[in-house]
């Protein structure tokens, strides 16, 4: 693992605890929220920097995992995040393999209209849906339990609990896939993204691969939608909306693709400049627009690639002196 990558997780770490100990209640739910989107955008970062699968419909995954958290909360009073949690990561994977064995059989600009699709109608099933509250949302009253038998029994709607919540998943997610990426599989997975067809030739069962990782960035997009419930107590349709996926591909794109903590990184700039750009002048999307074209045009490989090269010249800059 490099240094830097070490270093920045460090002081992510470092903050983020120091957020839960001496943070406002407004600031510990923002952090919150930040971790759940850095979750949100490494799922989506495995998709198209590790294996080239460019997806605008990933929102449904992260929708899927929140209305199930948000139907077994206020439908069957099922509130231990020890069992939602598992649920809304299996219904989202098992929602991911339905979408991804029909849209894997496409490529290219065809993959990603069909992914958008999908996406849509979920949104529309989800919007006219009586039972999942409609255009309102599902509105979750009772408070969120993180019981382990008779041994522990935390109250997980408690905003520090859910910010220490998301931090361990949001860590454990970041480990996971930093080891996964680098394993005999996800070597294949970066050889189906350089040249497919190469891969296909030297005998590895391409499709297979391609919708397993689909598949586990679904898993990981329903994490990030369960997190999302807990925090908010709320699961509503615009969670589903194809916006909401285009909006976590700019923190892909804005972090850095293939790099993992470049989106997570991502996550957390571009959640911080929607809020302050829109406490400053109510056409904020034109401030975002502007950084995320300025981003992609003058720093190649996101922000990481940035930081990465003004690393390098500065550490030549230091040895031809």
């Amino acid at each position: 693992m490099r240094p830097a990558v070490l270093i920045t997780a460090a002081l992510v770490v470092a903050m983020a605890l120091g957020v839960a100990l001496f943070g406002s209640p407004y600031l510990t739910a923002h952090v919150t929220r930040m971790l759940v989107y850095a979750i949100f955008a490494m799922s989506l970062d495995l998709l198209i920097g590790y294996c080239g699968l460019v997806s605008l419909g990933h929102a449904a995954f992260f929708g899927i995992g929140g209305y199930t958290t948000a139907v077994l909360a206020a439908k069957l009073q099922i509130t231990n995040v020890l069992v939602g949690l598992p649920v809304s990561i299996l219904t989202a994977a098992l929602g991911a393999l339905a979408i991804g064995l029909l849209t894997l059989r496409t490529k290219g600009i065809y993959f990603i209209m069909a992914t958008l699709a999908f996406a849509e109608m979920v949104y529309f099933f989800v919007n006219d849906s009586d039972f999942l509250g409609g255009s309102d949302g599902l509105l979750v009253r009772a408070r969120f339990r993180l019981d382990i038998g008779s041994l522990v029994s935390l109250d997980a709607s408690d905003r520090t609990v859910t910010f220490v919540i998301a931090l361990v998943a949001a860590a454990l997610t970041f480990i996971g896939l930093f080891l996964f990426v680098r394993s005999p599989f996800g070597r294949v997975l970066q050889g189906i993204r350089s040249n497919e067809k190469r891969m296909r030739a030297l005998g590895y069962p391409v499709a297979r691969y391609k919708l397993a990782c689909f598949v586990i960035g679904g898993a990981l997009a329903g994490l990030a939608g369960h997190l999302h419930v807990l925090l908010t107590s709320l699961a509503d349709p615009s969670i589903l909306d194809w916006l909401h996926s285009a909006q976590v591909l700019m923190m892909v794109i804005i972090g850095g693709l293939g790099s993992l903590i470049g989106p997570a990184i991502g996550a957390f700039v571009l959640i911080e400049l929607i809020d302050q750009a829109a406490e400053l002048t109510e056409h904020w999307k034109l401030i975002v627009g502007v950084t995320v074209i300025a981003v992609t045009l003058f720093g190649k490989g996101g922000l990481v690639g940035l930081g990465s090269a003004l690393a390098a010249r500065f550490h030549g800059a230091k040895v031809g002196a």
